[in-house]
């Protein structure tokens, strides 16, 4: 039976991607017998620095604990004898991690009855091998596995793989020289590779094609993703010997660099959990709630993730349909719930006292969980109103559309002086984009003089060349190119306007991610050879069938997909009743059905992912019947200030180290008086 699936009433139950990876840690792992052959006992838990944040990622103390764990141990800490408990030890395969096992479980009087081993990753033959030269250790030993498990779940349907210096490590100046190059790419592909072994997946694996083959530093950050692509079909080639591993294809993988699309880690996406995570001080998905009337923060502190009802429900809606539908939620429930209206009715029969009793525990909880999101919604429309986000976001989206163009870009600079650092550089990045001969000369200093902005800030933009771009035309041109399609219209476009086959509902929510387009061309089986190439080339015969079917399983069953539907998103309008006791309306949301799913697609993009292209990949999962899980590298936090030295990280999510960080990471010295010293190093979230 494969990991992803269990028997439940004679039929296999899909699994979405964080919940399998949170079942095999805690059943297979944790759920392990113990010496005595039960699994009632209580045993302690040893992880490293790694695994923990494994750990922490998928499940939650209270999930640990039922499992019958009643310590947790850092591996490197000196630790108190428990000989009379079993140890499960979760940890890399590392010949450190291996010496304090070694020492613990060593000797006379090891510090534990029994050890449970458990890899994240494989084992190399010769530390197997050092463990069975022990010989008072072996018959301690109750179990030696390889979980394969060394990724970081911060959604639903995304990871990372905690490679929060990766930009700069691959993609900065004369990056392939150093050791770490080599280093960054091969421990991404071990633990990309570990989520194909952990789901029994094994991937057609696509890659963005290089642009350039002259040898130059451009064509050479372009291999990127064909190094990382066959380092990842080695690693997985690797796992066809564990059993019930399948032999033919059951995924796809896409594997892009952050050059494919510059503008989403820019533009202002506007989403109720970008904004959250662009405008609030959050640490990773923890907001701390601001204390009354401007005074100290509370130490409340709240998690905007799965578990929260109201935030699966308005996560990805657009913050101003977001904030109408919390003033209903909360108008219909103070109207509708008997609880609320208590002091309204003289008089009531025994019956309804009873409903209401029933009912205060969920109304509590209902009243906290609105009362929170309609407070945050609030703070978000005033951060928007007072930024004057509306005006901003309206030209970025203009400029990516083609209906705006330098005259707009100046008068908004000319007029919007008090426009914070952050956000005039964000519009200049896009505006650099699509306008690269802007920038051309001396053209570039007199826009920075117009934004008021020093030379330090504008070395962000010139930086973007590092991450290169769609392929380069052959005309010569002046200086550098941040666009390679060699349009010099007077009104230029970066994206192509899809309202005429998608209905648009809000204003500001024309732009859209163009993975969004990969993902579904890859579906269809559409992906041009030339520019997305096949690491494992299936046979001629079943590639000619793909192509004239699209991409058909393994099995020739289609995975059923709908037709192009509006793009703009209509989560959570379901229709539902309210008794006038229950709150099960008001916290109501719609979850993908994930019965009869297709088969997954894995998107890995070098450099970091956005919210924006989070959202498509829930989008998508829901309209091509194929749960889209995202990849990427780096987690974050965003570290701009006002009055801050720091080159601004232009991110609103915890998935996205940012294009702006470029700044100084990709090239220390890109301008006097800008040395190493002063460089923004990223910062990883907290997401336990």
């Amino acid at each position: 039976m494969s990991f992803s699936d269990s028997e439940h009433g004679g039929e296999k139950e899909y699994k979405v991607f964080r919940k399998f990876s949170r079942d095999r840690l805690l059943y297979e792992m944790l759920g392990a017998p113990t010496a005595d052959g039960g699994k009632s006992s209580w045993k302690v838990l040893i992880m490293d620095k790694v695994t923990v944040k494994v750990m922490s990622h998928s499940c939650k103390m209270a999930d640990i604990t039922d499992q019958g764990v009643s310590l947790v141990e850092d591996l490197f800490r000196r630790r108190q004898p428990l000989p009379t408990m079993d140890a499960i030890y979760f940890i890399q395969p590392t010949r450190e991690n291996l010496v304090m096992f070694l020492s613990d479980m060593s000797g006379r009087e090891p510090l534990y009855r029994k050890a449970f081993i458990f890899f994240s990753s494989p084992v190399q033959k010769e530390l197997v091998n050092h463990i069975k030269a022990d010989t008072s250790v072996l018959p301690r030993i109750g179990a030696l596995r390889e979980m394969n498990l060394e990724y970081f779940p911060v959604d639903s349907q995304a990871f990372i793989t905690d490679h929060d210096s990766a930009l700069l490590e691959l993609f900065g100046e004369d990056a392939e020289k150093s050791k770490n190059f080599e280093i960054c790419l091969n421990t991404m592909a071990t633990r990309i590779g570990t989520v194909f072994a952990s789901m029994k997946e094994l991937p057609h694996v696509r890659y963005r094609a290089p642009r350039e083959q002259d040898g130059s530093p451009e064509a050479t950050r372009s291999l990127i993703p064909l190094k990382l692509a066959d380092s990842i079909w080695q690693c997985i080639s690797k796992y066809k010997s564990i059993p019930n591993f399948p032999q033919t294809e059951t995924c796809d993988l896409l594997i892009l660099d952050r050059s494919v699309d510059q503008i989403a880690p820019v533009i202002h996406e506007w989403t109720y959990d970008a904004m959250c995570h662009d405008l609030l001080e959050m640490e990773g998905n923890k907001y701390i709630l601001p204390g009354k009337h401007g005074g100290p923060p509370e130490k409340k502190e709240v998690l905007l993730e799965d578990h929260d009802p109201v935030w699966l429900e308005l996560r990805h809606a657009h913050i101003a349909d977001a904030s109408e539908r919390l003033h209903e939620k909360m108008t219909t429930f103070k109207s509708k719930n008997k609880a609320a209206n208590i002091q309204r009715d003289s008089e009531m029969s025994t019956r309804d006292l009873q409903k209401i009793v029933q009912a205060l525990p969920q109304y509590n909880e209902t009243v906290e969980k609105l009362t929170l999101h309609v407070e945050i919604a609030g703070t978000l429309n005033e951060c928007i109103r007072d930024m004057g986000l509306r005006e901003l976001g309206q030209l970025e989206q203009d400029l990516v559309f083609g209906d705006a163009g330098s005259k707009e870009v100046i008068n908004l600079l000319r007029t919007s002086q008090d426009a914070s650092t952050e956000n005039k550089l964000r519009l200049l990045m896009i505006y650099a984009i699509v306008y690269p001969e802007k920038f051309e000369g001396d053209k570039a200093t007199k826009l920075m003089q117009l934004a008021k902005l020093t030379p330090e800030d504008m070395v962000v933009v010139n930086n973007m060349k590092y991450l290169g771009g769609p392929r380069q035309s052959k005309k010569k041109s002046s200086g550098f190119s941040l666009k390679f399609d060699g349009q010099k219209e007077s009104k230029q476009a970066a994206r192509k306007d899809r309202t005429g086959e998608e209905e648009e509902t809000w204003q500001l929510f024309r732009f859209f991610p163009l993975v969004e387009e990969l993902i579904e061309n890859l579906s269809k089986g559409q992906l041009p050879k030339e520019e997305y190439s096949l690491m494992n080339e299936p046979p001629p015969k079943a590639e000619k069938s793909q192509r004239s079917s699209g991409s058909v399983p393994p099995n020739g069953k289609r995975p059923a997909h709908s037709m192009r539907s509006r793009r703009t998103p209509t989560w959570a309008r379901g229709n539902c009743s309210d008794d006038g006791y229950s709150s099960d309306s008001v916290l109501k949301n719609v979850v993908p059905d994930f019965k009869r799913m297709g088969q997954r697609i894995f998107v890995f993009i070098i450099g970091g992912a956005t919210r924006s292209e989070l959202r498509v990949c829930h989008k998508l999962t829901a309209k091509l019947r194929r749960e889209v899980i995202l990849e990427t590298e780096a987690a974050v936090r965003k570290r701009y200030r006002e009055g801050s030295t720091e080159t601004p990280q232009l991110v609103r999510l915890h998935l996205h180290p940012g294009l702006a960080a470029m700044g100084r990471q990709l090239k220390n010295t890109a301008v006097p008086g800008c040395g190493a010293e002063n460089s923004c190093h990223f910062r990883l979230s907290s997401f336990s």
